[in-house]
């Protein structure tokens, strides 16, 4: 089979028979397996030779495991005949894995692990496997090659795992350790499960170890993995109708984090398992989650292909076919340190709906042609106001209190003003200047011309509203800065109220967009200097822009480049003063625009007007007016 460069072909795969979503996995698989079976080595993809925070050999051990979330779908009971069509995938992957778990084999994956090993990971992905094709290999095997199977994977429970996601995996593993004779393993499941449970906030939403941590990774581990064993063994017992319950109401809330063009909103950590963010949608269909009210599942396939179909249109593979470290593009700037060379392949996972036999219903059941989503809704459990543009082309989230400091770029991939599926947020390269910064839809503050911060709120004061989101937030012992920002679709504003006894610094950037559009007028700004500074920029993604506040300078920034998630080289507005020791109220609007409904007749910006009457602000714009009083203003 020719592979096209880059996998060109996934851009014209309709998604719309259970044979093109079948294919659309064998041409990611492909590249992947032919380079995996070159190397020679069984149970190890050496995709290049990037660190992580494990070793080389144990990236090169998950680079194997991660092709396993898709290699087990494809050659699923209801898929069998794959096995002979890519029989020496099969060869190479049983293989694998009988090789990877036999002590003195040279491809052996070792004993004993290590506490909080990256291996117990990946043995979620073997397990899944052996669910999968069990009549086809595991029933196949000699009863040393099974002894072998499970006395490896039994490790998970001899070592240190963290209260975290990975629990859900260590309950994988036992699970089918207890279903292959080894009752005494139900006593951890419960254990992993009593943790689990206790991280549930609510509306189908848990968190990932820390609750000012809420994520990405609520969707595509707590809720796919529960879901997925749910799946694979049936379960009917009290935990597994407890997970089912949970998930129903989750649809309704997580729905809201896709836009109409099939685009999630990019937030926090991980983000390199790119289409993972539907992973939900196909695990929810394969374990039978029962559609809320009003929901079917033609709006699960809905979600779940209009997501592929946005990353397929998105230039993420290498010109091999591979997909490296990054996000709508190869960039390893963006990574966390437990980012291997194939870690992306965890995207894999989505597929689990082709293990949906031929006549269940999933396959024929048209995707709905209406989008649902709610124009503004406030989700406690993360922490946001989510709103959707007028045809639900974007979606973005206003968020106050979450936190993350154990990973890469924690402040910019958490604790922005907002984050939007259409203009994606920037990461820094560093912090010395603007440029490396990159601070889109941020306030940055220095005590100079270098060396910039941003919100970091370990000590933080937070509230969400109705209709505003408010942080407190202390760069230094004797500057405090209050934030509200209030949504406006497709406008917000930002009210900063700085207390300091340093003379500081301040920029503030709206959103990023790529770096071959064109300035843009705003109304009234040719005829006369009364108009507030502002300034605008399109490009054929939106426009976005700005309105500053009193005393400041606007420009034109340009980040260095691969520090923006969608596009490699942006631009972003930005105002920027520097202000004396003292106290001082800044209000500003920003602007970003997918569907143009900023603009009059002449393609012009319409300026809306704000004011700041005490704790009161009063915002007008398109006819419509907002009020909304602060409740923790303190100027």
């Amino acid at each position: 089979m020719a592979i096209k460069p880059f996998n060109e072909q996934l851009k014209t795969n309709r998604l719309k028979t259970k044979a093109e979503c079948e294919q659309a996995l064998v041409d990611m698989l492909e590249p992947a397996m032919e380079l995996m079976i070159k190397g020679g080595r069984y149970g190890r993809f050496r995709m290049s030779d990037s660190g992580a925070v494990y070793s080389q050999d144990r990236t090169s051990i998950e680079g194997f495991c991660r092709l396993l979330w898709g290699l087990g779908p494809l050659f699923s009971k209801t898929n069998r005949h794959n096995i002979n069509r890519f029989g020496h995938w099969w060869q190479f992957t049983t293989e694998s894995i009988i090789r990877g778990t036999t002590p003195g084999d040279p491809d052996y994956w070792g004993s004993p692990l290590l506490d909080y090993d990256q291996l117990f990971v990946e043995m979620g992905a073997i397990t899944a496997f052996l669910y999968e094709t069990e009549d086809d290999f595991y029933a196949q095997l000699t009863d040393e090659q099974q002894t072998n199977i499970l006395d490896w994977l039994q490790q998970v429970n001899d070592h240190v795992v963290p209260t975290c996601n990975w629990l859900l995996f260590q309950a994988m593993v036992n699970t089918w350790l207890v279903a292959h004779g080894r009752p005494e393993c139900q006593k951890q499941i419960d254990e992993d499960f009593a943790t689990t449970n206790s991280h549930y906030l609510g509306h189908g939403w848990s968190y990932d170890g820390f609750v000012d941590h809420i994520d990405n990774y609520i969707p595509f581990a707590y809720q796919f993995f529960t879901l997925v064993l749910v799946g694979l063994t049936k379960g009917d017992d009290e935990q597994s109708r407890l997970l089912r319950e949970r998930a129903t109401p989750f649809v309704e809330s997580y729905a809201n984090w896709f836009a109409a063009d099939g685009a999630c909103l990019p937030y926090g950590r991980s983000l390199d398992y790119r289409f993972a963010q539907a992973a939900f949608w196909g695990a929810a269909a394969f374990a039978g989650i029962e559609p809320p009210e009003g929901w079917t599942l033609g709006d699960y396939k809905r979600l779940l292909m209009g997501n592929l179909r946005w990353w397929f249109q998105q230039n993420m593979f290498q010109s091999d076919g591979l997909i490296p470290i990054g996000y709508a593009y190869p960039n390893m700037n963006m990574a966390e340190g437990y980012n291997g060379p194939a870690s992306a392949y965890w995207a894999l996972k989505t597929f689990i709906f082709l293990c949906l036999p031929d006549d269940d219903p999933f396959w024929s059941v048209r995707e709905s042609e209406d989008f649902k989503f709610e124009p503004v809704k406030v989700q406690p459990e993360p922490h946001m106001i989510v709103e959707h543009s007028k045809t639900g082309q974007e979606v973005r989230a206003y968020v106050a209190g979450q936190h993350n400091w154990q990973h890469a770029h924690g402040e910019a991939k958490y604790e922005k003003f907002v984050y939007s599926s259409t203009f994606a947020f920037s990461v820094p390269k560093g912090g010395v200047t603007l440029a490396q910064g990159a601070y889109d839809s941020a306030l940055a503050v220095s005590e100079g011309e270098y060396f910039w911060r941003t919100m970091f709120t370990d000590e933080k004061e937070w509230a969400l509203h109705d209709d505003y989101v408010y942080t407190l937030w202390q760069p230094w012992e004797n500057v405090s800065i209050q934030n509200y920002v209030v949504p406006f679709m497709p406008w917000h504003a930002r009210v900063h109220v700085i207390d300091t006894e340093r003379t500081l610094h301040l920029a503030e950037g709206s959103f990023a967009l790529p770096d071959y559009g064109e300035t843009v007028e705003a109304a009234g700004t040719a005829a006369g200097a009364d108009a507030p500074k502002s300034l605008f920029y399109r490009t054929a993604e939106g426009i976005t822009g700005l309105v500053a506040s009193d005393g400041f300078d606007v420009d034109l920034s340009v980040p260095e480049p691969n520090t923006n998630l969608q596009f490699p080289k942006t631009r972003i507005p930005q105002q920027t003063r520097v202000i004396e020791p003292g106290k001082y109220v800044f209000v500003s609007l920003y602007l970003g625009d997918r569907e143009n409904e900023s603009l009059d007749a002449d393609g012009h910006v319409v300026l809306p007007t704000v004011t700041l009457d005490g704790d009161t602000l009063t915002v007008e714009a398109n006819g419509q007016t907002r009020t909304v009083k602060f409740a923790e203003f303190k100027a």
